[in-house]
């Protein structure tokens, strides 16, 4: 995104604005209330088969792609119990899918969060994909774990297309909030190393592969995204590109946010004082584009290093207030090529409302206080919020 910036500090102080704008949300994703996964698949695909339970099929028509999962757990019999998985492994039900489909390609286990799992290159009756396999949590007072199968495929090469569907799984409730399974597999998290903050005297911990990992869920969803440019889903599919950046970041920043409450002293503080401090912190980067391609710096380089466009920023902004409990969100206009952060805070300021709560905006490329707006940037209908918290 290009940030107009320019002339930014003389408009901002200008004055205060109440604002209510359209509120353009892609849809919740889909979760599953018996196993607990959850997946939040690219625009366009579409619920179009299963019993929504322990299958459910996907259809892209416009892109003539399939998503298909099912979970294997055995059957529920008369009393209660469920006989055993017919599987007694992941792989081995990957091994099984690929003779059953006459697929090609080599199956590749893999540890996601402590489960087994496993990627499948599929290459069958003139279909190519890639399907995942994953562990579940075992349900209650059972030892054996359900496994879960993700097919992903197409009739022409889409490989950005189905590993983003497949990263969007998460296989608990619990891993919402951190890096995909595909991510994870090309780029195993290693051994964790202190980095400095920017501008701080102080450091945090982040994995060695990060900041590479998260470039690459950024360029990634990035290509996805260009697709929809002409499509009538351009606002969801905006809105998933930001949120698939979030759930690959939060975690991968969470002692970094710890580490700036402690640098900050914020114990002694109020969460509105954390949100300024923040602010500052974020207002004070070398404004940065990359022409060549997504105008997105991934979060981890940006804390790190110091540099960013105003997505980044708000968005960083945003998860440090998530980290310390405080609901963020960002806004977002094509129209006046600008990006701000949202906070769920009291007090004095301009104020934008999103899914029925009050947001507090947060000008990132400037050094103004919270809560200021520039007042050629105050029409509503030209931003679209970006809710974080898509959790069913």
């Amino acid at each position: 995104m290009v940030c107009k910036n320019n002339s930014l500090k003389r408009s901002l102080g200008v004055g205060l604005f109440l604002l209510v704008f359209p509120v353009w949300m892609a849809a919740s994703p889909v979760a599953s209330p018996t196993w607990g996964f959850q997946l939040d698949p690219p625009e366009g695909y579409e619920l179009v088969g299963g019993d929504g339970k322990d299958r459910f099929s996907f259809r892209f028509e416009e892109e003539d792609a399939q998503l298909d999962v099912v979970v294997y757990a055995g059957s529920l019999k008369a009393d209660g119990f469920r006989s055993k998985n017919p599987y007694p492994s992941v792989t081995a039900l990957a091994e099984d899918v690929q003779r059953r489909l006459k697929s090609e390609g080599a199956i590749k286990p893999f540890t996601y969060r402590g489960k087994a799992a496993v990627l499948m290159e599929l290459r069958f009756s003139g279909y190519q994909g890639w399907a995942l396999g994953v562990e579940l949590e075992a349900p209650g007072g059972t030892e054996e774990r359900p496994l879960l199968m993700a097919l992903a495929y197409g009739r022409q090469d889409q490989e950005d297309l189905h590993f983003s569907a497949l990263d969007s799984l998460a296989s608990s409730p619990q891993e919402w909030r951190t890096p995909g399974p595909i991510t994870e597999y090309h780029y195993p998290r290693g051994v964790a190393r202190p980095f400095p903050l920017a501008g701080l005297a102080t450091e945090a911990l982040f994995n060695e592969h990060d900041a590479p990992a998260a470039q690459a869920v950024v360029d990634r969803e990035f290509r996805v995204l260009r697709a929809y440019e002409d499509s009538p889903e351009w606002r969801e599919a905006w809105i998933r590109f930001y949120r698939a950046i979030y759930r690959d970041a939060f975690e991968r920043l969470a002692h970094a946010a710890f580490m700036l409450e402690r640098v900050w002293n914020i114990p002694e503080l109020a969460d509105r004082d954390l949100a300024e401090k923040a602010l500052q912190w974020v207002q004070s980067f070398t404004y940065e584009r990359n022409l060549l391609g997504s105008d997105f710096v991934n979060l981890v380089s940006a804390a790190v290093e110091g540099r960013g466009d105003c997505d980044s920023r708000a968005l960083l902004w945003a998860i440090i207030l998530e980290q310390a409990n405080i609901p963020a969100a960002i806004m977002v206009s094509p129209r006046y090529s600008h990006a701000m952060g949202l906070a769920d805070l009291p007090g004095a300021g301009a104020r934008f409302t999103l899914a029925g709560v009050s947001w507090l905006v947060a000008e990132t490329t400037s050094a103004v206080p919270l809560g200021r707006i520039a007042a050629p940037m105050s029409e509503t209908r030209y931003w679209l919020g970006v809710s974080l918290d898509h959790l069913p």
